[in-house]
C-alpha cells in the first residue's frame, strides 16, 4: 500500500488588521486629519492612498501651468507655515513640495499605505465598526474619515465617436507628459480655472489651438510675484511677520464674503475691473464679445491670468463659442455645426463634484448606499456627517466650499470637529455617532435659505456648484469664521448615540 503523501499543514487564518481610524486620501485633507489625531494622542490609524505618493488633487493635476489662485501664505496649514513660498501664488510643484513636506515632518509616513485604494466602505452594526475593502486586502475601524476630495475623479463628457478619435485624449488631470503638443493641431474643451492655465502654456508651442467654450469666464488679473529673498529671510527669523501676513490675507478674503452671499450687487465694481481687463487683452470686437459673459461676476468661479486673454487672442488659436457635440475620426464637431481637425484633445471639463463617486462604494446602516441616500442631493450636517452611517467623517464635504478663500481654513475647521466628536465618543463612553435626520435636515433647510440670496443662485449662471436639480451642495453661504464658530465643538444633542453591541456568554451545561 502506497503511503498517502502528507497534505502541508494550512496557514494559519490571518486577522483583519483593525484600527481606531481610517483616513481615506492623502491631500491636504486626509495629511491634516493625520497630524489633528496625532496632536489629539490618536496615533492608532491609517491613511488609506489609491496612488503611489501623497498630494491629492496637487499631485494629479500637473497640467502646464497649474498653480493655485489662492495666495501662497494662505494656502498653508496655519500649524505648519512655510516661510519659503516662492511666488505669492504659488505653483503646482511647490505646492506638492510642501505636502510631502507635512507628512515628514509631522511622522505621518508610517501611516501612510499606497496603492490602496478603497473599494467599498461597509458598516458591521453588529460589532458597531466599519468594514474597509481595498484593492490590498480589507481593514476594519472604529472611524473612517473621507478625505477623498470632490476634485478628485475626472469627468469627461460621454460624445459620440471619442472612442474612435485617432489622435490622443486625456483629462486635464490626467496629463500626458510623454506627448508633445508642440506644432500639433490641439483642441481645449472648456474654460474653467484649469483651461484658463492650460491655455497661455501651450499656446506658444502648439501649432493651431482650438478652445471649445460654452460660457465665458469672468477674470480678473493675477497679482503674482516673486516673493524675494528679504521677505523669505523675515518671514523665517520672525515668524510672527508671516502669521501677520496670512492674518491680513485672511482678513481682506473675509470682508468680501458680504458681497458674494448677502448683497451681490456689491460685486458690480469687481465687473467693472474685469471688463477693463478684457478690452486691455482682446482688441479684436468679436472675441471679446464671445469672451464677455452675461452673467454676474461671481457666479461662477472667478478666473485669475494675466496671460489667458492674449493666449486667446493670438494667432494660431480660435474660440469657438459652443460646446463639443460630436467626433467624427479626427474631426470635432461643435454644437454651432462647425467642423474641425485636430491631433489631440485635453479636457478641461471638471471633476465629479455634486456626485462624488466615494458615495457609491459607502454602505451604512441596514446596508443603504450613501449614492442612494443623496440620490436627490448631497446633504450632511455641519458638512461632516451624514444621518444612516455612524462614524463617517467628512472633509470638504457637502456646502463645505468656497468661492474666494482657501480651503485650508475650511479643512482645519472640520479636523477641528472630527477630533472634538472622537474625544465626545470616548467621554461618554459610546462607540460611535451618527446624526439625528432632525438636526441634519434642519441644518440643511437654514443653510439652502440662506443660499437664495448668494451671487452663486442669483447671478444668472449655470455652475459646477449646482446640481442637477438646481440645488447649490457645493459652497458655503457664509465666511470661514461663521464656519469655524459653527463646527467647533460638536452638539451631542443632534447626534443619536451608539453603544457597543455586547455579546452574550453562551449558556453553561448544567450537570446530569
Amino acid at each position: 500500500m502506497v503511503p498517502r503523501s502528507k497534505q502541508p499543514p494550512a496557514p494559519p487564518p490571518t486577522e483583519t488588521p483593525h484600527v481606531r481610524v481610517a483616513v481615506i486620501g492623502s491631500g491636504f485633507g486626509g495629511l491634516g486629519a493625520g497630524v489633528r489625531l496625532r496632536r489629539a494622542g490618536i496615533t492608532d490609524f491609517v491613511i488609506l492612498e489609491r496612488a503611489s505618493s501623497v498630494g491629492g488633487t496637487w499631485r494629479d493635476n500637473s497640467y502646464p501651468g497649474c498653480a493655485c489662485d489662492v495666495p501662497s501664505h494662505l494656502y498653508s496649514f496655519s500649524f505648519a507655515p512655510n516661510p519659503d513660498w516662492p511666488r505669492s501664488f504659488s505653483g503646482q510643484p511647490d505646492i506638492r513640495a510642501y505636502l510631502e513636506r507635512v507628512a515628514d515632518t509631522f511622522g505621518l509616513r508610517p501611516h501612510l499605505r499606497f496603492d490602496t485604494e478603497v473599494l467599498e466602505l461597509r458598516w458591521e452594526e453588529d460589532a458597531t465598526r466599519w468594514r474597509i475593502r481595498t484593492g490590498r486586502g480589507e481593514w476594519t475601524a472604529d472611524a473612517v474619515v473621507s478625505a477623498a476630495g470632490p476634485l478628485a475623479d475626472p469627468q469627461i463628457p460621454d460624445l459620440p465617436g471619442l472612442a474612435n478619435f485617432p489622435g490622443k485624449v486625456f483629462h486635464s488631470s490626467r496629463w500626458d507628459h510623454d506627448y508633445d503638443l508642440t506644432g500639433q493641431r490641439v483642441a481645449v474643451v472648456g474654460t474653467g480655472a484649469s483651461a484658463a492655465q492650460i491655455i497661455p502654456a501651450i499656446q506658444p508651442s502648439v501649432g493651431r489651438l482650438t478652445v471649445f467654450q460654452r460660457t465665458p469666464g469672468w477674470v480678473l488679473p493675477r497679482a503674482d510675484r516673486e516673493i524675494s529673498a528679504a521677505e523669505k529671510w523675515l518671514h523665517t527669523r520672525i515668524p510672527p511677520t508671516g502669521a501677520l501676513r496670512r492674518a491680513t490675507l485672511f482678513a481682506l478674503r473675509e470682508l468680501q464674503v458680504d458681497a458674494f452671499v448677502r448683497r451681490p450687487g456689491a460685486l458690480r465694481l469687481v465687473q467693472q475691473v474685469a471688463e477693463r481687463h478684457i478690452a486691455r487683452g482682446v482688441s479684436d470686437p468679436a472675441l471679446r464679445a464671445k469672451l464677455t459673459p452675461d452673467y454676474r461676476i461671481g457666479c461662477k468661479r472667478i478666473l485669475l491670468s494675466n496671460t489667458y486673454y492674449p493666449a486667446l487672442a493670438a494667432a494660431n488659436t480660435e474660440v469657438v463659442a459652443a460646446g463639443l457635440r460630436e467626433v467624427r475620426g479626427s474631426t470635432l464637431v461643435a454644437a454651432d455645426g462647425s467642423e474641425h481637425e485636430v491631433d489631440a484633445v485635453v479636457f478641461g471639463t471638471g471633476f465629479h463634484v455634486t456626485d462624488m463617486p466615494i458615495a457609491q462604494r459607502v454602505f451604512g446602516i441596514g446596508g443603504r448606499a450613501l449614492a442612494e441616500e443623496w440620490k436627490d442631493g448631497m446633504e450632511a450636517l455641519r458638512g461632516s456627517t451624514v444621518h444612516g452611517f455612524p462614524n463617517l467623517f467628512f472633509v470638504i464635504g457637502p456646502n463645505t466650499g468656497l468661492g474666494n478663500s482657501s480651503m485650508i481654513l475650511m479643512i482645519e475647521s472640520q479636523l477641528n470637529y472630527l477630533v472634538d466628536a472622537l474625544t465626545a465618543l470616548d467621554a461618554v463612553g459610546a462607540a460611535a455617532l451618527q446624526p439625528t435626520a432632525r438636526a441634519q435636515r434642519h441644518w440643511n433647510l437654514e443653510l439652502q435659505h440662506r443660499m437664495r440670496r448668494t451671487v452663486w443662485n442669483t447671478g444668472g449662471c449655470k455652475s459646477w456648484y449646482l446640481d442637477a436639480s438646481g440645488r447649490n451642495t457645493v459652497l458655503w453661504p457664509g465666511s470661514t469664521s461663521s464656519f469655524r464658530r459653527a463646527t467647533r465643538r460638536v452638539d451631542l444633542s443632534e447626534y443619536e448615540l451608539i453603544k457597543r453591541a455586547v455579546t452574550a456568554p453562551a449558556a453553561e451545561e448544567v450537570p446530569a
